[in-house]
């Protein structure tokens, strides 16, 4: 089958590469795609948001399916333009996505279905949030409503902090149309994990477990990002913990989307803490997650390709794949300054020599520039490992990120260190 991704970051780059790899992809397409991507894919200059353009695209190439990536485009509604014009597509409904778009939709969701979660409120008025905190004190999170890229949460560990958050949110300035709305939630103490399901309506699949870093520096310091670096599996994941999680999250999250005529199609990301009174759920995303799909990507034995086809139109076979028992780790090389301001161009070399290693390497913010390889945003390369356990999988990656030359970029020097801490892991097979 033909199929097009929509994407240029390193989720699609390793979700181009997995579908290249499976039986029966035919011809790869994507849309805009970057330098790494263009290397097994024929690439498209159709931005991932500009629906009308993609649209003419895919009537133009006319793929069997259509493969979206990122968020945005899936809230904005461009499944459902691709469907209406008769494309099979790997993706929900903007009234499914709405589970990541809004997070006070979500919240009310959890509420309606008895679904474990922070207690919580939603404002507008940055008054009543403020008074709000005052009685709650801290610590305590406050959360935009919207999409803000997965910068969009404050946990803050004093009242004023949360106050500040709270008007900067709502005033505009900081996440504009985003932070309009905003959910103020208890502070939940335990361990973040992220659960993967292919869904199809009420069917779904495990792909597994993994765990994120989102804070800029070693230690968990420094700013949230968009994620610095993943593993797979995460260390606290127990068939026992597998079963809560999809008897107390994924079914009941399924079954209420169906309920309220929003029946879920595609993949559900769900962020949970694992807290002394089991999982409750942080938050959902309605597409892979970056980097963690980097790390599953790896770890997936299967015809991805036919998975997808098969979530696309309504069925699910549980055993066409399955998840290899290795481990896989994922560092995050990103521009100095990133998550704030940082600069692009900057030259970037040693491909050849991270590749063998045994790494391998993601683009996520790249372009070609006068034949080189140059930097395009903010988390630029995504190097991983695959290995027997958390450690030899961590020592390829960051052999590779070793490899590589570039003068601008940093990385975080300590990604799977809760594994390493812990009793060390081999993978959950599933």
């Amino acid at each position: 089958m033909d199929i097009l991704v929509i994407g240029s970051g390193g989720r699609e780059h390793a979700l181009c590469l997995r579908l290249k790899q499976s039986p029966s992809c035919g011809a790869l397409h994507c849309t805009p795609g970057n330098p790494g991507i263009a290397e097994i894919a024929t690439c498209h200059d159709a931005g991932a948001e500009d629906i009308p353009a993609i649209l003419a695209l895919a009537r133009q190439i006319k793929p069997d399916l259509v493969v979206v990536g990122p968020e945005m485009p899936l809230v904005a509604g461009l499944a459902d333009v691709l469907r209406a014009d008769g494309f099979a597509v790997f993706g929900p409904s903007a009234a499914a996505a709405q589970l990541e778009g809004s997070k006070a939709f979500l919240k009310d969701f959890f509420a309606r279905h008895d679904i474990p979660s922070a207690q919580y409120r939603t404002f507008t008025d940055a008054d009543a949030a403020c008074d709000y905190i005052a009685r709650m004190g801290a610590p305590i999170v406050v959360k935009t409503s919207g999409l803000a890229a997965g910068k969009g949460v404050t946990v803050a560990s004093s009242i004023a902090e949360a106050q500040a958050a709270a008007r900067d949110m709502l005033s505009g300035a900081a996440f504009g149309d985003a932070g309009r709305e905003i959910v103020i939630e208890e502070f939940l103490e335990g361990e973040e994990i992220s659960y993967f399901a292919l869904c199809a309506g009420l069917d779904f699949l495990s792909l597994g477990s993994a765990q994120d870093h989102k804070r800029a520096g070693d230690g968990d310091t420094g700013p949230n990002t968009g994620g610095m670096g993943a593993y797979s599996p995460a260390r606290l994941m127990t068939p026992a913990l597998e079963r809560e999680i999809i008897d107390r999250c994924i079914r009941p999250t399924l079954a209420g989307m169906a309920a309220e005529g929003h029946p879920f199609q595609g993949v559900l990301f769900a962020g949970l803490m694992i807290t002394k009174d089991g999982p409750k759920l942080l938050e959902y995303n309605v597409r892979f997650g970056d980097p963690e799909c980097q790390t599953l990507m790896l770890r997936l034995k299967g015809d991805f390709a036919r998975m997808l086809m098969d979530a696309a139109k309504g069925r699910l076979e549980p055993g066409d794949f399955s998840m290899t028992s290795d481990v896989s780790a994922c560092v995050v090389m990103a521009a100095k300054g990133y998550p704030g301001a940082y600069k692009k161009g900057s030259v970037i070399s040693g491909f050849a020599q991270a590749a063998q290693t045994g790494a391998i390497v993601f683009h996520a913010g790249t372009a070609l520039a006068n034949g080189a390889i140059v930097a395009n945003g903010g988390r630029v390369l995504n190097v991983c490992g695959v290995g027997r356990d958390v450690a030899s999988a961590r020592a390829i990656a960051y052999a590779g990120v070793d490899a590589i030359v570039w003068n601008d970029g940093f990385c975080r020097r300590d990604i799977a260190w809760r594994a390493l801490d812990g009793a060390d892991i081999g993978g959950e097979a599933a």
